[in-house]
């Protein structure tokens, strides 16, 4: 593999006699891993080998088609990259299982960080994951929906836009844009477009990000900030950059030396030769406690909210379709969708609802169609969703013929509206009528490729 002249060099300075190694390995597959929900029992682990420092993360013997898994589309497990995982690691050794707090994954797209947060937080954690980029909001919006978890509300916002929310967060996760030089292996692309100049307009821009992330961190709150690239710039330069501007101190981390991660200066850097992952660097900051007058807005109670209160006489008829419905508070948009909002996080986005235009919370129900309910697809993969609901199982192949949209015959007295399944998983919604089925997979969800 030809590697950038400069870049090469300034890796030198880091490995020395490794360079060899380190160039050997991106030469070699990238292995491939994912993280199992804990939220969606399977079978999908088995006796894989697992990630050191991530309980719920594995690796694949071979990378199989994910496309063509029923699991991978119902949000049974996340494909993720290894290194990256150790944000577990950090939640575990910082972050009590049980304390109740409020995060940001700030820089969200495609959503691995934030399902990784969302199973490594305590059940009545709220986490609020936001993508800058319009474009990319769709798919962060469909892996949060599969994950199912919902205590997570999606927003579509530059950094600037959380100004009214300082010291709002327990934990904000920045996951900054970079100059990608731990994707090597996986996409020449990123090697054609690297170059010293990318890295100082990146450096740049990660500065900006953090710069307007510190201040939504509490006194004594956590910030993770994390590249998949190797410089010092984009890393300690900038880790070191934050102690210094915004009263921030390093924590550190006990890890086992068998796991071959890098201790930098500022930060802990994992290369592709050492661990069974890629290229990766993450630092954890405390916001150091300081004698102010400033009260965080956590504490105001907001009564204007964008959505109105479902009205009394429609809430038994949606409730039945949450296993502890008493636990939530339901809502209708202006587009007529039912939203179910866990109870204790009304305040919550009730707050954030005054500061962001544009976000999403809880659970979208569905919505009342000539005084019928018709359920979401979002619905369908929620971990809240009441086991009482009337389903049938299929086999693999009537459940690829399901995600691409297509019909198939259903030996089922069943009438109505029916939750699909394999191997106990939710796929989402038919609807059994007396001469036929009608599929109700979204259209934007549907498999393209051949499964026959």
């Amino acid at each position: 593999m030809q590697l950038p002249e400069s870049f090469e060099k300034e890796l030198t300075s880091y490995l020395n006699t490794e360079l060899t190694d380190f160039k050997m390995a991106l030469s070699k597959d990238a292995p491939t891993s994912a993280r199992i929900n804990p939220k969606k029992p399977s079978v999908i682990q088995q006796s894989k080998p697992t990630v050191s420092w991530c309980s719920d993360g594995f690796y694949f013997d071979q990378r199989p088609v994910f496309t063509l898994d029923p699991r991978f589309h119902a949000g049974a497990y996340y494909v993720q990259e290894a290194s990256s995982m150790f944000i577990a690691e950090i939640i575990r050794q910082v972050v009590p299982k049980d304390k109740k707090i409020k995060a940001l994954d700030l820089c969200a797209a495609p959503g691995g960080k934030s399902t990784l947060l969302a199973a490594a937080l305590s059940d009545d954690s709220f986490l609020l994951t936001n993508e800058v980029i319009r474009s990319r909001v769709s798919i962060l919006k469909q892996n949060i929906h599969k994950w199912g978890y919902p205590n997570v509300a999606v927003s579509n916002h530059d950094s600037r836009d959380f100004k009214g929310l300082k010291q709002y967060f327990d934990l904000v996760l920045v996951d900054a844009p970079c100059s990608g030089e731990g994707l090597f292996r996986k996409d020449q692309k990123a090697i054609e477009e690297w170059s010293p100049e990318n890295v100082q307009l990146c450096y740049a821009r990660q500065r900006r990000i953090l710069e307007e992330a510190a201040p939504l961190v509490k006194e004594g709150g956590l910030l993770i900030y994390s590249t998949c690239t190797y410089n010092h710039f984009e890393n300690e330069d900038t880790g070191q950059w934050l102690i210094e501007n915004h009263d921030f101190e390093q924590v550190h981390f006990n890890i086992p030396n068998e796991w071959n991660i890098e201790q930098r200066r500022v930060g802990y850097q994992f290369y592709p030769h050492r661990v069974k992952g890629e290229g990766f660097f993450v630092a954890c900051f405390r916001k150091k406690m300081e004698q102010t007058q400033f009260k965080a807005n956590s504490i105001l109670k907001f009564t204007n909210f964008s959505m109105k209160r479902l009205p009394k006489k429609q809430v038994p008829l949606v409730a039945p379709y949450l296993q502890s419905a008493k636990d939530f508070s339901f809502f209708i948009k202006s587009n007529q969708q039912i939203v179910a909002i866990p109870s204790s996080q009304v305040d919550i986005c009730m707050h954030i609802d005054q500061v962001l235009q544009r976000k999403g919370f809880g659970i979208e129900m569905g919505q009342f169609k000539r005084d019928q309910f018709i359920p979401s697809h979002q619905l369908a993969l929620s971990t809240a969703i009441s086991t009482n609901v009337q389903h049938i199982e299929l086999t693999k192949e009537q459940a690829l013929i399901f995600l691409k949209k297509e019909v198939f015959p259903v030996e089922s007295s069943l009438q109505g509206w029916t939750l699909v399944q394999y191997q106990g998983l939710n796929l989402g919604w038919i609807k059994i009528l007396k001469n036929r089925i009608n599929n109700y997979l979204p259209k934007e969800w549907r498999i393209r490729m051949e499964i026959r």
